[in-house]
């Protein structure tokens, strides 16, 4: 039996993301193509989408949907990975911070802005993961990037301890926010917690852990549609998707890209209409 769709996992600290979805594969018929959408840090848990079957055409639109996340910040201290997981060194001089000064320090890191992954992230320094040569003893260089950070609200603050929610898009660090707010500080700063609460529409709140059954899992899976919600659907008939599954251009009515769905509502193909011809890019099998 093939199955295919989308499962949000809560993923559990301590493991990495590669071994969080090789636990899940028991769930699924052998050979099933499993992939997952946004890595977590090993500390880290919460959300970990999995594509499974031919959903795993359709991970890049998932990693391209806003990200909130949940995370604790302990100030006066430094990790060299910048997160508990890391060497820390205590920093013994550190003065409590103001509630008011941490408030308005948090404001600079909303908006576009530039941001230095941590040494030990999976980002490319000349074609190698950063992590792989910090944990070779090598110096790691990684440049600024642009990563776009829509709203940070602070939960609670009794220093030295800060829990702030991040509203942010693809590509966004949130240990770097951690270590970047220590320094605007001036007392150094990590992550002790983290927690993604969501990937667009995919929220914690449908989440399922590692330790249920094939049945359970199976019974969560959500539909290829969920991957592509933030394009335009367009529903066309049984013959427009022979053809579509064909490659072949179909008349249609709109325009920019979309998503092509049959009678039953079953994602048939992502494609761009222009001049009233919907041309597939990404055809779904039937």
């Amino acid at each position: 039996m093939s199955l295919h769709g989308l499962l949000v996992l809560d993923k559990p600290s301590g493991i990495t993301s590669r071994a969080a979805v090789d636990r899940a594969a028991k769930w699924f018929p052998r050979k099933t193509k499993i992939g997952h959408a946004g890595t977590l840090d090993p500390l880290a848990t919460g959300v970990l989408v999995l594509a499974i079957g031919q959903a795993t055409r359709l991970i890049e639109y998932v990693q391209a949907m806003p990200k909130v996340y949940r995370t604790r910040i302990r100030l006066g201290g430094t990790s060299d990975t910048d997160d508990a997981d890391g060497t820390i060194t205590v920093n013994t001089t550190a003065d409590i911070v103001d509630e008011s000064v941490v408030r308005d320090a948090l404001t600079r890191f909303v908006g576009t802005v530039e941001q230095v992954p941590p040494a030990y992230s999976a980002a490319h320094v000349e074609g190698r993961r950063a992590h792989t040569l910090a944990r070779q003893g090598e110096e790691v260089k990684l440049t600024a990037r642009p990563v776009r950070i829509d709203r940070i609200d602070m939960r609670e603050y009794l220093w030295p301890s800060l829990e702030i929610d991040v509203f942010c898009g693809k590509g966004t660090y949130i240990r770097s926010i951690a270590r970047d707010l220590g320094q605007a500080l001036g007392v150094g700063g990590y992550v002790t917690e983290l927690r993604r609460m969501s990937i667009g529409a995919f929220s914690v709140d449908n989440a399922v852990p590692l330790d249920v059954d094939a049945a359970a899992a199976q019974a969560k899976l959500l539909p290829l549609t969920t991957a592509v919600g933030h394009l335009p659907t367009i529903a066309i008939t049984a013959e427009q998707a022979r053809c579509v599954r064909m490659g072949q251009a179909i008349d249609v009515d709109g325009a920019g890209s979309v998503a092509a769905t049959d009678e039953a509502g079953h994602l048939v193909a992502i494609g761009t209409v222009a001049n009233g011809r919907l041309r597939p890019d990404k055809v779904m099998v039937e």
